[in-house]
């Protein structure tokens, strides 16, 4: 099935609503847990992996892989789309699903760092990492403002990714 070629603006800050908490959750997790602790990186790689803000964070960290992957069955999309967006007006601003779908993939890095600085014994790296992408969501979500399709944009702009507008 190919993608649309708009989507409704009010999907991406309803996943972005729900990836905040879980983020907010993760990070308080953090920094209660092993993960701030200096004897971290003498911590056996079980209790490290084991860390409810670890295994939370990898719960997030297939979200993001899952929206980047298959945006039209990631989980939140089709809880907007089955649910949420029915009991709502019709849509009257759309957007290119590509800043988004990018965006995800901004989330996914972000947070993959946040796990292999856990596995490493780097300590405070994943609460940091937990909290940028935080960030990241709760901006979308409380204020529309999604940092990773900025920066998809200024990327296309200088013809890194997608097609380069028409000057016309």
């Amino acid at each position: 099935m190919p993608e649309p070629a708009r989507i409704d603006v009010r999907g991406p800050r309803f996943a972005a609503s729900i990836t905040a908490v879980l983020l907010l959750v993760d990070v308080f997790l953090g920094l209660v847990g092993l993960s701030t602790q200096p004897a971290i990186a003498q911590a056996p790689l079980a209790a490290r992996i084991l860390d409810p803000a670890f295994l939370l964070l990898l719960v997030i960290v297939i979200l993001f892989a899952w929206g980047v992957g298959s945006p039209r069955t990631a989980p939140w999309g089709v809880l907007f789309r089955k649910v949420v967006q029915p009991r709502l007006k019709p849509a009257t601003d759309f957007e290119d699903p590509r800043p988004p779908r990018f965006a995800q993939g901004v989330g996914l890095f972000v947070t993959v760092i946040g796990l292999v600085l856990q596995l490493a014994g780097v300590p405070w790296g994943l609460p940091i990492a937990a909290a940028a992408a935080f960030m990241a969501a709760f901006l979308n979500a409380a204020f529309g403002l999604c940092l990773g399709c900025q920066l998809y944009l200024l990327l296309q702009r200088v013809g890194v990714v997608g097609r380069a507008r028409s000057a016309a």
